[in-house]
């Protein structure tokens, strides 16, 4: 499985030993162009100060990702027969939708342009933050959270939880802490993920419509509530909603432990996801994808650990998946029909934590039904292959 960082991940001068190669440095020159940003020199000669603005290090952790993926894959086709999962903690989401081919590179870099842009607009009209609260039990940590009207904005799983709201909110916190955590204040320019942040997502959703999309092409684990989204387009409109919403890393973290997934590898910056999977799963291998001169060593681990998502479709039909754990229910009136329309419930899948209803996104003429009523499912196992439509 590999998972994209999010903002925070970034330091001055990590990116000088990747750009020594001359292809990785045309790569970035090339994204860099497209987001209209010297990402280059934020990379190498900036300081810390600098790349901790909102509207640079956005666009600088996502250009990285990419172009260190074709580094690690040359051939991108291979890393669909290795790599199960994809992930990435708030901003990274960007990368790994590309990652996975739901939007292109040059598209990922406009949004996250504009997406880090809009956030920083956002974050100018009320003075915010952010609060990163260690250890203590988790129900008295969110309900003093609460207390303050502040927003457990991040949820990163056992041990940390990061509070955000107005600075008066904040300080009211630190006041009265939880018992047993500790509480560190965070360099951001705002409250991110919160309702703060609401103006940027009108933004980036007015833009988003002429985001042409493709279904991924391989498992893509949605930081919203931790489910498996096989339709591109609801992973790019979760995206966009997620700049105000809670990102629940959490869930993700159970999705994979799901999934039965046995290695992790970070893409630069490397080190906070790993450091949080080692943490909250055990005995699953991680790799902090840092420097270039990794790559062979990365590369043996994908091969370790790799295993195709099975979510690769073909010309000539589609699949629908199960987007978390739990049994699955067939709905009656698909089990009668031969076509479904597009956006027909299928069914519904059933866990201790809720029901999701599962649609056909594409709608089609069902080739096969890989499931019966009653059958437990593991998030992104095939449900039900349609043929399109209309064909492609």
């Amino acid at each position: 499985m590999i998972v994209a960082p999010g903002q925070g991940a970034q330091t001055p001068g990590f990116l000088q030993p990747w750009l020594e190669d001359p292809t990785f440095a045309s790569r970035f020159d090339w994204l860099s162009t497209v987001a209209g940003i010297d990402l280059a020199h934020y990379g190498t000669e900036a300081d810390a100060d600098t790349i901790r603005q909102t509207e640079i290090a956005q666009p600088l952790l996502v250009a990285t990702g990419l172009v260190a993926a074709l580094e690690l894959f040359p051939h991108p086709a291979d890393a669909f027969d290795q790599i199960g999962a994809v992930a990435g903690h708030s901003v990274g989401e960007i990368a790994a939708a590309a990652g996975a081919r739901v939007i292109t590179a040059e598209q990922a870099m406009v949004l996250v342009r504009e997406r880090g842009n809009a956030m920083a607009r956002a974050a100018a009209v009320t003075p915010t933050g952010m609060t990163a609260v260690l250890g203590g039990d988790r129900d008295e940590v969110l309900a003093a959270i609460d207390k303050q009207g502040l927003t457990a904005a991040n949820d990163n799983g056992p041990g940390q939880i990061v509070a955000a709201g107005t600075l008066e909110q904040l300080a009211a916190f630190a006041d009265e802490p939880p018992t047993k955590a500790r509480l560190m204040p965070l360099s951001v320019a705002g409250a991110f993920h919160t309702r703060h942040m609401e103006p940027a997502v009108g933004h980036l959703a007015g833009l988003a419509r002429s985001v042409s999309t493709h279904d991924p092409r391989t498992r893509v684990i949605s930081n919203r509530d931790g489910q498996v989204i096989h339709d591109g387009r609801d992973v790019l409109a979760r995206i966009v909603g997620q700049i105000a919403s809670p990102v629940r890393w959490d869930l993700c973290l159970e999705t994979m432990e799901d999934l039965g997934v046995t290695g992790i590898l970070e893409m630069p910056p490397a080190g906070t996801l790993t450091g949080i999977a080692k943490r909250a799963l055990k005995g699953v291998e991680t790799f902090a994808l840092k420097t270039p001169d990794q790559l062979d060593d990365a590369r043996a681990f994908c091969a370790k650990h790799g295993e195709a998502s099975g979510m690769n479709t073909t010309p000539t039909w589609r699949m629908v998946v199960s987007p978390a754990k739990g049994t699955f229910h067939i709905s009656a009136e698909a089990e009668a029909l031969e076509v479904l329309s597009a956006g027909a419930p299928i069914g519904e899948v059933a866990s201790l934590r809720d029901r999701t209803t599962i649609t056909a996104a594409h709608g089609g003429e069902i080739v096969e039904w890989l499931v019966h009523d009653g059958d437990l499912v593991s998030p992104g196992q095939p449900l039900l292959r349609l043929h399109p439509e209309g064909g492609y």
